[in-house]
C-alpha cells in the first residue's frame, strides 16, 4: 500500500511541477475575439451561423452511414463461422452484399451520386 501511495505521489508531484514550469517559462498567448469563437467544420467563425449547405453533401453523408452501417453488420460473420454453420454465415454474408450492391444501383440510379450535376 505504502508504494502506491509513494508512486501516487510522486507522479503528482512531477505533473504539477510541469504544470507550473509550463505556465510560467511558456510564451503568453495574445487572447483575442477571433481566437475565443468555436471553429467548426470548415466554415468561417466571423460569418453567421446559420449558412447554407449543399444538399447533395448531406445525401451523400447520410448514403455513407447507411452502407457503413450494412458494413459493420458483416464483420461479426467471420468470427460466426467456427461456432455456426458456415453456409448459413455464407448465405447471410451473400444476402448482406447483395443488399449494399442493390442499394448503391438504386442510389446510383437515381442521380444520388451525381455530384457535379
Amino acid at each position: 500500500m505504502m508504494i502506491i501511495t509513494a508512486v501516487l505521489m510522486i507522479s503528482t508531484t512531477i505533473s504539477l511541477t510541469l504544470v507550473v514550469l509550463s505556465t510560467l517559462i511558456g510564451k503568453t498567448i495574445l487572447i483575442s475575439r477571433e481566437k475565443l469563437t468555436p471553429f467548426e467544420c470548415g466554415f468561417d467563425p466571423s460569418k453567421k451561423a446559420r449558412t447554407p449547405f449543399s444538399l447533395r453533401f448531406f445525401m451523400i453523408t447520410i448514403l455513407f452511414l447507411i452502407f457503413d452501417v450494412e458494413l459493420v453488420l458483416m464483420l461479426p460473420l467471420g468470427l460466426l463461422m467456427e461456432h455456426s454453420n458456415p453456409f448459413l454465415i455464407l448465405c447471410a454474408g451473400m444476402v448482406l452484399i447483395h443488399l449494399i450492391c442493390l442499394g448503391l444501383l438504386h442510389e446510383w440510379n437515381q442521380g444520388a451520386l451525381a455530384w457535379a450535376t
